[in-house]
């Protein structure tokens, strides 16, 4: 047959040659290979860009500022140092004028002591016019009594001279009538000149003795008035004096105040000083590693809350700052399942099969940004996975990362067709915002 074959020219044009059924079969092994894998189980996933950063606020890099405004003294520790919480970095010295005074503390103590001492005068002063003005106050008392009684003993003293200032009256009018009546007997020739000259002599009598009346009545109404003029001025003047205390009472209180105000005032400068002290040792807030020096040199002059250096916290828990496309963002939330590679660590990545893929870690989402960032993505913070392989101890803050979020397992071909169309990837109900759900939860339970 072999030998018909070759003898034939027409018949070996028409025959396939083997090398060309051998593509043949290839390429249909290729397609049905392609086929099949088509109808494989696919991984969707969110691709994102990021980089390693301390998780926790206070493990990233912080500044350490100088509190108060100085010279530096003295350099106590170098870059890339480890140092404790408290140890020494920088030792600094006043430039202000102010706080120049090596005992200014114990100074400022001793004003405070005199301050306090002034009070505790005043204090002694307070009590004393207290005293005197109760003291007035019963001098006052003892006084209106005094005087009062003394009114009254000038009223009676005003009646009985009123009464004896009338008896003089009738007693002078009898004398005059009876004078009378004895001058007409005279006249008549009925009585003698001596019985006249005595009745006149008595009428003159009776006649003084009504102007002695008279006159000590009106010096008693005098002495009455007296009386009462004094009772009003002796209240005037213990009032006046009583004010006058009480006043000086209330001023010596002012001033305790004020200087109680100015003594606070004091103790609080007392208390900054003490803590100003304190300030000029510049000591690490807690245990981290030396990054960089802000400032250099001995007796640079540094302002008051400049950054001195750069401290790395030691043993930061770190976590993944990936940045997602908003048309990805629905599908992000706390407890999403991330692969995460990162730069510098050698990985074969299969991003649809993760399970295939080596040299990639675990990771959850942890929190998803409300808001967009300044490139238009949203931020993810992405923490280690507990149930997967711990990551590397060697990472550092700032490295590179590559990571993609696991969502949904469909079809290779529905991934291609998906990817084709830019359609966003398929939303699984299962994947709602927790916050959403919670919110819908308690809506319900009310109703």
């Amino acid at each position: 047959m072999y030998e018909t074959e070759n003898s034939f020219h027409s018949l070996k044009l028409v025959l396939t040659p083997k090398r060309y059924t051998v593509i043949r079969n290839y390429l249909i092994g290729i397609v049905c290979c392609l086929l099949l894998v088509l109808f494989l189980p696919w991984q969707q996933n969110v691709q994102g860009n990021g980089k390693l950063i301390p998780y926790r606020p206070q493990d990233r890099p912080q500044t350490v500022p100088s509190i108060i405004g100085g010279r530096i003294e003295k350099w106590m520790v170098q870059e890339g140092q480890f140092v404790n919480k408290g140890d020494t970095l920088a030792v600094i010295s006043e430039v202000k004028e102010k706080y120049f005074d090596p005992q200014i503390v114990s100074r400022t103590s001793t004003q405070i002591t005199n301050k306090e001492s002034a009070v505790k005068a005043k204090i002694d002063k307070i009590q004393a016019g207290e005293t005197q003005v109760l003291a007035l106050k019963k001098g006052l008392k003892f006084k209106l009594e005094q005087t009062r009684n003394k009114v009254k003993q000038m009223r009676f003293k005003v009646e009985s001279d009123k009464a004896a200032f009338e008896a003089s009256k009738i007693n002078q009018k009898l004398a005059q009538d009876q004078y009378k009546r004895l001058e007409s007997l005279f006249n008549k020739g009925l009585a003698s000149l001596t019985e006249l000259q005595n009745r006149n002599g008595k009428t003159q009598e009776a006649n003084a003795k009504l102007i002695e009346v008279e006159n000590k009545y009106n010096s008693t109404q005098n002495e009455l008035i007296n009386a009462e003029i004094e009772l009003n001025t002796v209240e005037a003047d213990y009032l006046d004096k009583i004010s006058k205390a009480e006043s000086t009472v209330n001023e010596t209180a002012g001033e305790i105040f004020e200087s109680q105000a100015e003594i606070s005032k004091m103790r609080i400068e007392l208390s900054n000083l003490e803590m100003r002290a304190g300030f000029y040792v510049i000591r690490a807030p807690q245990d981290g590693y030396i990054v960089k020096a802000m400032r250099s040199g001995i007796g640079e002059n540094i302002k008051e809350g400049e950054p001195l250096l750069t401290i790395m916290p030691a043993n930061a828990q770190m976590a993944v700052e990936m940045f997602i496309r908003p048309m990805d963002l629905p599908l992000m939330h706390p407890g999403v399942k991330v692969r995460v590679q990162f730069d510098g660590w050698p990985a074969l990545v299969f991003s649809g099969w993760p399970n295939i893929g080596v040299g990639t870690f675990g990771g959850t989402v942890s929190a998803v940004d409300k808001v967009n960032s300044a490139n238009g993505l949203f931020r993810v913070l992405v923490v280690p996975d507990t149930a997967d392989m711990a990551w590397p101890a060697s990472l550092r803050s700032g490295s590179g990362v590559y990571a993609w979020a696991m969502l949904n397992r469909v079809r290779v071909w529905y991934e291609l067709w998906r990817q084709f169309n830019g359609f966003p990837p398929e939303y699984n109900g299962s994947m709602k915002d927790p916050v959403q759900v919670n919110t819908l939860e308690n809506s319900t339970s009310k109703k």
